[in-house]
C-alpha cells in the first residue's frame, strides 16, 4: 500500500474513495479509487498519461477550481467527486472552454433535473451515511421530499429503513433551524441593547458636537458604494447576506470557500464592515469544524465495530430528540 513518507497513519488506513478525473483540455473522464490524496495524484498521472517532466500535477475541483492539497479536506469530500488534473504551469479557468464548467454543462440536462439531483445525493448516502452531516439544508430537503418507495428502490433498502433515514434527515434539518432561531433571538436582544446605548450616546454627543457627528456619518456611508472582487458565487453571497445564520444552510464545500476568502474582500462584497465579516467567517469555521468532528466521530465508531466500512442502516441514530 502506498503511503506518504512521514504521513499520517489515519490517511493510510482510510477506506478507498471513488473519484472521477480528467485533463484540463480533455473531455474523457476516468474513474479511480484512492485512500489518500497522494495515491490519487499518482494514479491520475498514470491513467491520464501525464509526462514526468510536467509533474507534480495539481488536482482541483471541476466544479469551481478549488485546489485540493490537504489530506483532511480530501477525506471529507463525497465519493464520485470530479477532479481536473493540471500539469505544471497549467491553470484552471472558469471562462475557458475546456475548463471544469464545460464538463458540468455537458451533463447539465441530467444533473439539473430534480430526479438526477436526488439520485446523486442518494448515492452519496449509499457510499457513506455520514455525508448527511456535510450536506446543505437544500440537499437535505430534496431527500426528505423524495417518495419513500423511490428512495428505497434507489438505495436497495426496505421502506421501513428509508423512513428512519428520512426521519433522521428531518431531525438534522430541524436542529439547524432551531439553532438559527436561537441565534436570531440572541442577535435581536444584543441589537436592542446596542440601539439603546447608541441612542443615549447620540443624545449626549448632539449636545456638544452635532455637526461633527453628522460629518462622520456622511463619510461612513459614502464608502459603502465600493464594489469588490470575490471568488464566491452569487448564490453563496446571497445566502451570506440574506439568510440568518447562513453557515447553517451552506454545505461544507461552500463553508470552506467562505473561509478561504479574504476578509476585506468579503466585507466589501457584502457591504459590511470588516468586523462583521470576520464574525461570519468565525461562525463558518465553527460550523465546519463541528461537522468534520461529527464525521470523524462516526468514522471512529465504525472502525471499532468489527471493521465495518459503513454504518448498518438499522443502527443509524433514530432516537427522539430532547426538547
Amino acid at each position: 500500500q502506498r503511503g506518504r513518507p512521514g504521513g499520517r497513519t489515519a490517511a493510510m488506513a482510510a477506506p478507498l474513495k471513488r473519484c472521477l478525473v480528467r485533463r484540463r483540455d480533455g473531455r474523457e473522464q476516468h474513474g479511480l479509487a484512492a485512500s489518500c490524496l497522494r495515491e490519487l495524484r499518482d494514479k491520475a498521472s498514470g491513467i491520464l498519461a501525464i509526462d514526468k517532466a510536467r509533474e507534480p500535477i495539481t488536482l482541483v475541483l471541476a466544479e469551481d477550481g478549488t485546489i485540493v492539497d490537504d489530506e483532511d479536506y480530501f477525506l471529507c469530500l463525497p465519493s464520485n467527486t470530479k477532479f481536473v488534473a493540471l500539469a505544471k504551469n497549467e491553470k484552471w479557468s472558469s471562462k475557458s472552454l475546456d475548463s471544469g464548467t464545460t464538463w458540468l454543462s455537458e451533463s447539465a440536462d441530467e444533473v439539473d433535473s430534480a430526479t438526477e439531483k436526488w439520485k446523486q445525493l442518494a448515492r452519496q448516502l449509499k457510499d457513506d451515511l455520514s455525508n448527511i452531516i456535510l450536506m446543505s439544508e437544500e440537499d437535505l430537503q430534496v431527500l426528505i421530499d423524495v417518495p419513500r418507495s423511490d428512495l428505497a428502490e434507489e438505495l436497495a433498502q426496505s421502506q421501513t429503513k428509508i423512513q428512519v433515514l428520512q426521519d433522521t434527515l428531518q431531525q438534522v434539518l430541524d436542529r439547524r433551524e432551531e439553532e438559527r432561531q436561537s441565534r436570531q433571538l440572541l442577535e435581536l436582544y444584543l441589537e436592542a441593547l446596542k440601539n439603546e446605548d447608541s441612542i443615549l450616546s447620540k443624545v449626549a454627543e448632539s449636545e456638544t458636537v452635532p455637526r461633527k457627528e453628522m460629518d462622520v456619518v456622511d463619510t461612513g456611508t459614502s464608502s459603502t458604494g465600493t464594489s469588490a472582487k470575490t471568488a464566491l458565487s452569487d448564490q453563496i453571497l446571497a445566502a451570506l447576506k440574506e439568510k440568518p445564520a447562513p453557515e447553517l444552510c451552506l454545505d461544507s464545500q461552500d463553508l470552506e470557500l467562505v473561509l478561504k476568502e479574504d476578509t476585506q474582500a468579503l466585507a466589501l462584497a457584502l457591504r459590511w464592515d470588516k468586523q462583521k465579516a470576520e464574525a461570519l467567517q468565525q461562525a463558518c469555521d465553527q460550523e465546519l469544524s463541528k461537522r468534520l468532528q461529527q464525521v470523524q466521530t462516526l468514522h471512529s465508531l465504525r472502525s471499532t465495530s468489527k471493521g465495518k466500512k459503513t454504518l448498518p442502516w438499522g443502527d443509524w441514530p433514530s432516537s427522539k430528540r430532547k426538547k
